[in-house]
């Protein structure tokens, strides 16, 4: 299934280009430019659709025939409200439509995508060193605009989430899933929390959304607002059994949130069909929960563009060993050109990875 040279593979179904260096190898798809799955070593820690390479009811969104690893949503959510005459799909063109190779050299993917509903230009940069550097360069393009990544994680072995600080956390506000519709939530819509470790569920009660996975048969989302005062903010997810980390750090000044969707075998309509299951999505975004944008400029949870200056997104995620003990991420720590992360049972682990490119410009 790996290997490849400047043309793409059908990799799960979808055909995709091949990004490697050292021991991270990965790929990215045509079609919205999703990553995944991508390989640290033996480790892999994305998820792929179970349905992935089934003929699926042509009137299937495309986003969810490659659903993947990680992509960029521009405007993030379901976009089921129009905006000043704009009907963006699921999770906005960028994580639909096909994308465009402008570059391929070991190590380095460059694509482009020309958006049609709001006319703009975004370039996906991806460079792999110790880690996965991406940026998502957005120009030309006027007007308020939501966007975030939205990476999805597998979980074979149980995890355990921590995140830097967060000024507040919300359950969504409404039913996220019906069960006149075969949707299963298992979450207090609107619920308000100041701990993954302590989440109000729908029958009465509290659950622990920091161990996972957990509540098998629901489907569940939170919101989490990072601290903008923060040099940088992070999620991490322990996998003690298997003895790494799994790091994304960004700029909460430019990804303002985390939203933990939380799939668990909850949806029984097609194609989900009650299996997808043991996947958490960790998405970073700026912008209203999964509505989209037009809910989004009313919470005022956008960013204004303008076509004279481009905006870049950076993100970075990382696959870290740990020692044996290491339980829970409690602190990241800038060092040098690395990162320490601390676990709340006291053992360390570094990784090289370099913060200060969080907040370099376009």
């Amino acid at each position: 299934m790996f290997g490849g040279n400047a043309t793409t593979m059908k990799i799960f179904g979808q055909e995709s280009w091949r990004i490697a260096a050292g021991h991270i190898e990965g790929f990215v798809t045509r079609h919205g430019g999703h990553l995944g799955p991508v390989r640290f070593g033996d480790i892999q820690p994305f998820s792929v659709a179970p349905w992935a390479e089934e003929k699926l009811d042509p009137a299937t969104p495309m986003i969810l025939r490659v659903l993947r690893g990680d992509f960029f949503c521009m405007p993030f959510g379901g976009n089921a409200t129009p905006f000043r005459g704009e009907r963006h799909p699921i999770h906005g063109e960028t994580a639909n439509a096909p994308w465009r190779l402008e570059a391929q050299r070991p190590g380095y993917l460059h694509l482009s995508l020309r958006t049609k509903i709001r006319p703009a230009r975004v370039d996906k940069h991806i460079w792999i060193r110790d880690a996965v550097y991406c940026r998502h360069v957005v120009s030309g393009m006027r007007g308020p605009m939501n966007f975030g990544h939205h990476a999805m994680l597998k979980f074979q072995t149980p995890g355990v989430i921590s995140t830097s600080r967060f000024v507040s956390g919300q359950v969504f506000p409404e039913a996220f899933e019906k069960p006149a519709e075969r949707g299963y939530q298992s979450l207090r819509p609107g619920a308000r929390f100041q701990s993954l470790r302590r989440v109000p569920l729908l029958t009465g009660g509290w659950t622990d959304l920091s161990r996972y996975p957990a509540r098998r048969g629901f489907e569940d989302l939170v919101m989490l607002e990072n601290d903008p005062r923060s040099r940088f903010a992070w999620t991490a997810v322990t996998f003690p059994q298997q003895r790494y980390v799994w790091l994304a750090l960004k700029d909460p000044r430019v990804l303002g949130a985390t939203i933990l969707w939380i799939s668990n075998g909850g949806r029984h309509y097609p194609p989900w069909n009650g299996r997808h299951v043991d996947v958490m999505g960790l998405e970073d975004i700026t912008g209203y929960f999964h509505y989209g944008l037009a809910e989004s400029v009313r919470a005022k949870r956008c960013r204004q563009f303008t076509p004279t200056r481009p905006v870049a997104i950076n993100y970075i995620m990382a696959v870290v060993p740990v020692p044996a003990g290491f339980d829970r991420v409690v602190a990241v720590t800038p060092v040098g050109n690395a990162v320490r992360l601390r676990a709340a049972s006291g053992q360390t682990a570094v990784a090289p990875l370099d913060v200060g490119w969080l907040t370099t410009p376009a």
